[in-house]
């Protein structure tokens, strides 16, 4: 083998577990946090206090429980307790399409608030994005499906999940086997990153991708590991970010607007499917979500711009001491 192919294999590896030990170090003490609030009851509690919100987006108020437990652990578990809720197959399609919203804009807020942090963004705006983006764009949904009197018949789903174990034993294992999974998908990740700068594709993506942009704020730096969090997960791209914010290639308020933009719209893909389970149109859960983040993320770029100090949006991230 060339010594360039062993050193540059042996770069992916040395970055791939900095970014690894990086995200494990947030993800394990919040996944612990989670499963003690769950053990608590924290998501009954959450449920009743967001049950009259969901009126606001006509909604049952059945629906709070199932968001509130979404927002502590995640969007698998919100399916499995949308099945198992008494009533949902009388819901209608748009009722299915607005949860279905709901769930995608906020969940596992305890792992995804903390890569969020780590980058470099305050944890209350960050917070105020997610839940209040959510809520506006179930709003805005809800609404749009009356008046155009789209969706309104109910569809019963003809299948159900199978739930899995709640001991600490069935949970631990999950973990194990999500952490695994994490780690392969970052090392991937990096290495396609590797191969897509050699082969000169990052740069025709960017130029390819720059005029929208320039119209939502996404520094160029920033673009192929915002479309890794797009279309993977926030906890991959936040992850890539993190990298990038220690070495200083990316400025705060560029952060601020690429981690925003995940927390609204990451995992097209996966999160996407998953949501299509219960009956949610794609009308809501994809092309919506993605048009309101993306307008969203322009007004803030904006906004960010006009503003002489943004510290309490975003703060700078400490770089690592180097040696």
């Amino acid at each position: 083998m060339r010594p360039g192919f062993i050193q540059g294999c042996r770069e992916i590896l040395d970055d791939s577990l900095k970014v690894i030990l990086t995200l494990f170090r947030i993800m394990i003490p919040a996944m612990l946090i989670v499963k003690l609030l769950t053990e608590l009851g924290a998501a009954e509690h959450l449920g009743q206090l967001f049950a009259p919100i969901m009126g606001w987006m006509g909604l049952p108020p059945e629906a709070g429980l199932i968001w509130a437990t979404t927002l502590l652990t995640n969007i698998y578990t919100g399916v499995v307790i949308f099945f198992s809720t008494p009533g949902t197959n009388d819901w209608t399609l748009a009722q299915v399409t607005v949860l279905g919203t709901l769930l995608l804009s906020a969940h596992n807020l305890p792992v995804e608030l903390s890569v969020a942090r780590k980058a470099g963004c305050r944890l209350l705006p960050q917070l105020l994005l997610r839940i209040g983006g959510g809520i506006l764009l179930g709003i805005l949904l809800h609404h749009s499906y009356r008046l155009s009197d789209s969706l309104q018949a109910s569809d019963p789903v003809p299948w159900t999940l199978e739930p899995t174990g709640t001991g600490w034993l069935d949970w631990g294992l999950g973990q194990l086997q999500t952490l695994a999974w994490t780690a392969l998908v970052i090392v991937l990740l990096l290495t396609a990153l590797r191969l897509l700068r050699l082969l000169g594709i990052e740069r025709l993506l960017e130029w390819l991708l720059r005029p929208l942009l320039k119209l939502i704020g996404i520094a160029p730096s920033a673009l192929s590991i915002t479309l890794i969090g797009m279309t993977l997960g926030l906890a991959y791209g936040g992850g890539l970010l993190i990298r990038e914010a220690e070495r200083g290639d990316i400025e705060p308020a560029d952060i601020f607007c690429a981690i925003s933009l995940l927390g609204l719209c990451h995992s097209l893909i996966e999160d996407t499917l998953l949501v299509l389970l219960i009956g949610a149109d794609l009308s809501g859960i994809f092309w919506a979500r993605l048009a309101f983040a993306l307008t969203t993320i322009a007004l803030l770029s904006r906004l960010l711009r006009r503003l002489r100090h943004h510290h309490w949006l975003v703060r700078p991230v400490r770089r690592p001491a180097s040696h």
